[in-house]
Formats: structure tokens, sequence, C-alpha cells
């Protein structure tokens, strides 16, 4: 957005550079034209009197000279026609001579010269030339202007000149430069004054987008700190801070109450537990001593259930600092731990392609403590006699699983379970990562249904996330991705 603004910025002084800039270099063009007409006319109307006052040979010599010095001094051409056009004094060489003489003659006149043509009409009805095209850098090379030998009915003739205007153009092209070096400067002021203005007006917005991130992550204590920007952002600011500190302070009290209802409902549990199998030996063998293992057994569930919303709300209160684990030291110490369960529960645990100098920064022993509750799920829904693997690694970010084990770019660290039991249904794949969640076909099976709920929380606030998927060609696959670190 910051670009973006500073672009529109950008694209409007540059607008207003050329609007202030246009007018004024063709101001100055046309100033220029006038000047030179000015000039020039000057001399025409001399010689124009110099050849109205011609009597005799002497006269007709004092013309010729004077216009002959005129037009060596200046490079001009000049030619002095009478009423009939035929030519009476002439003076100049080169492109302007010739101009000159094409517009006193009107033969085929060169390209820019049917204007000279024109202004020797105009002269021979008794009218000036009063207007020249207007000079710009790249022409025209020259002017022609007419001024009549005599006024009203005793014109007599007209003088022609063809003035060079290379001085003139140079003139405008120095002033020209000028104005756009001037518009230019002017332009990279205005476009500092626009960034820091972008950037004065973006801070607060950057700062909030940075806030409303962090919060998203569950950084509850995320605050927008920056105090610059216009007394709107300054005011959003504030009213975001309050939000969030609402919010935090809601939440807060959430997961305190849930903490605090399991922690106090643990000791009146425990004791209701300790009564039951206190009243067991007096119970006579029947359908009560039947009904009482399975109040025993509720009871217990409920005591693990408990357990569970104790861990998932202290996983939730994300007062831990992320600290930098060793996944691969922490993936073989689990597996080694939970090597006697399974083999006690008659499943096969392997740990294959253990990649070396994994490390992330997670959560404290994140790896460890998701793992573990991947591996309790499996031990309890893998029947006897299947496989169990676990597999670690790193996998660029945004690219296909490669080859368990290897080691490429800095991405992901990834730590796979697979398995090859029965599986859950593809439709019941999106359930498994929800508090309470069961498919129907285990809903027997001891545990609260918080594990790999706990699991996803936990990689959530270490920044990395917990997939689960199926296994080819049956089975469940469950992976651990977390940001790799160095």
């Amino acid at each position: 957005m910051r670009r973006r603004l500073l672009a529109v910025l950008m694209v409007l002084m540059g607008a207003a550079a050329l609007l202030l800039c246009i007018p004024l270099a063709d101001a100055y063009a046309r100033g220029r034209t006038e000047h030179l007409l000015l000039q020039r006319r000057s001399e025409a109307v001399r010689f124009a009197d110099l050849a109205d006052r011609m009597r005799s040979a002497a006269d007709r010599a004092e013309l010729s000279a004077e216009i002959g010095r005129y037009a060596q001094l200046y490079g001009a051409g000049v030619v002095v026609v009478d009423s009939s056009g035929a030519t009476v004094a002439r003076a100049g060489t080169g492109p302007a001579a010739e101009a000159a003489t094409d517009a006193a003659t009107d033969d085929s006149p060169r390209v820019g010269t049917s204007d000279g043509a024109d202004a020797r009409r105009r002269a021979l009805t008794g009218r000036s030339t009063d207007r020249l095209p207007t000079l710009r850098p790249w022409g025209p090379r020259t002017v022609v202007l007419a001024e009549p030998v005599g006024r009203d009915e005793r014109v007599s003739g007209a003088v022609l000149m063809a003035v060079p205007t290379e001085a003139a153009r140079r003139d405008v092209t120095v002033r020209w430069s000028l104005i756009a070096a001037g518009a230019f400067a002017a332009f990279a002021a205005a476009a500092l004054v626009a960034a820091g203005i972008t950037r004065w007006l973006m801070r607060p917005v950057l700062d909030l987008d940075r806030a409303v991130e962090r919060l998203t992550a569950g950084s509850l204590h995320a605050r927008a700190v920056s105090d610059t920007g216009p007394p709107e952002l300054r005011h959003l600011r504030q009213h975001f801070n309050t939000m969030a500190e609402a919010m935090a302070d809601s939440i807060g009290r959430q997961r305190d109450f849930v903490a605090d209802a399991s922690h106090q409902l643990r000791n009146p549990l425990a004791t209701l537990v300790l009564q039951l199998e206190n009243v067991e030996p007096h119970i006579a063998p029947g359908p009560g001593l039947a009904e009482h293992g399975r109040a025993l057994d509720e009871a217990e569930r409920l005591e693990e259930l408990l357990d569970g919303l104790l861990a998932l709300a202290r996983v939730e209160s994300g007062t831990a600092e992320l600290t930098e684990e060793d996944v691969s030291r922490a993936v073989r110490e689990r597996v080694a731990a939970w090597t006697p369960v399974f083999r006690a529960a008659g499943v096969d645990l392997v740990a294959a392609d253990l990649a070396e100098g994994l490390r992330a920064r997670t959560l404290p022993d994140a790896a460890g403590r998701v793992l573990d509750a991947l591996l309790d799920n499996a031990v309890k829904f893998v029947p006897r006699g299947s496989r169990v693997e676990v597999r670690a690694g790193r996998e660029a970010d945004g690219s296909t699983a490669g080859p368990a084990g290897s080691v490429g770019p800095a991405g992901s660290v990834v730590v796979r379970v697979t398995d090859d039991g029965p599986g859950v249904p593809e439709e019941h794949l999106p359930l498994l990562l929800r508090r309470f969640a069961r498919s129907p076909e285990h809903q027997n099976v001891p545990g609260s249904g918080l594990g790999l709920a706990i699991a996803d929380e936990i990689a959530r606030i270490s920044g990395g996330r917990l997939d689960v998927g199926g296994h080819e060609p049956h089975g469940l696959r469950v992976e651990l991705r977390l940001p790799a670190s160095g």
C-alpha cells in the first residue's frame, strides 16, 4: 500500500509539474518570437522609409549599402520590390537570401517560405507582418517578414526580410533547459516530501498490521506501539489497543476458569475414585459389582479428561518463550521411550531415516510433546500386528515431500508418523484435530479426545502446523511441520 500511495502521489506531482512547465515554456517561446519580430521589424521600417524616399541613383545606392551592411551583419536576406513585384534591391547570401527571393518572386516557394509569400501580398496591400511562427528548438530555421513601402493608397512596394532564427532558438533551448531542470529539481524535492509523508501516514498502519498479525497468531500481548501519523490513525491505535486488552483479558479469564475448574475438580474426583475403590471389597459378586466397575471406569475417564483440559489451558496460555530445540534428538528419545509400550501392545514401532541436525525454534520440548500425543494415539487405535513408522527430515517451503531424511534448503522440519492400520474415513479426517472429537468406531476406546487438539495447539503456537491425511495403501499419516532454524 505504501508503494501504491507513493506512486499515486508521484504521478500527481509529475502531472502538476508538466502542467506548469509546458505553458511556461510555450510562453517564453512566444515572447522570444515577439521580441525577434519587434527587433527586425524596426529595421524593416527603416529600410521601407529609405525605399519610399528613393528618387535618384544615389538614393538607390544608399539603400543598397544599408541593406548590404545589415545582411552581412545578421546573415539575413533582404529584398526590396516595387508594387508590381519587380526587385528593386537585394542583399545577402545563403539560405536566408534564397528564402527572401522565393518570398519576393512567389515562384515555387521553399518549405517554410509560403508564409513569406503571404506576407509579401499583405505588405503590398499596406499591412505589416504582425505575427511570426512560434520559435522552438527544432525550428523554423528562417522566418520572413514584410513591411510596406509607403502608406495607404500610396503603397509603392515592400521590404522582405528573411531572418535566421539560430540565436533566438538557442535562447529558447537554454531557457527550456533551465525550466526542465527547475521542474526536475522541484519534482525531486516534492518526491522526497511525498516519501516522508507516505512514511508518516503508513507507519501506524504497518504497525497496526503487524500487531493484528501477532494477535491472530495467538500472541495476546501484541499491541500497536507507533505514536506517529494523523490524529485519526492515532485514535485507531488507541482503540485497537483497548480492544486487544479487552480480548486478552476475556480469553485469559476463560482459560483461567478452565484451568482452575480442572484443577479444583481433580481433588474431589480423586477422592471419589478412592472411595469407589474402597467400596469394591464390600460389594457382593453380581450385577452390582459390574455396575461398580463401570462407574469406576467413568470416574477414571473423567479424571483423564480434566487432566487434558488442564494441559490444553496451559498450552493455550502461550506464556512460554520460544526456544531452539534439537528435533532429531527429541524424536530419537521419544521413540526409544515408547518402544516398550508398543512392544507390549503387539505393534511394531520403527524409526526410519531420521536426519541429523534438525533444529527448530518452538515451545520448550514441542516436538517431544507432540510426538508423545501422536504415539499415544497410535498405540490406542492401531491393532496388534500393525506397523508404525516415524520419519524426520527437512523440506523446502512449498515443495513436495522428498525422500525422508533429506536435508534441503532452510524451510520446514517435518516429523511424520504413519501406520498401516485401518485408518480413518476421509470425511472424518478434519474432525481428528477438534477437541473431544472421535470417529464413531472408536467411541469406546479410553481417552479424552484432546490429545491431537493439544498437539495441534502446540504446533500452532510454535509457528508450525499439524496435518492429518490418509496413508497408502491404508492407514493414517500425521505430519508435524515446524519452522527450521539456522
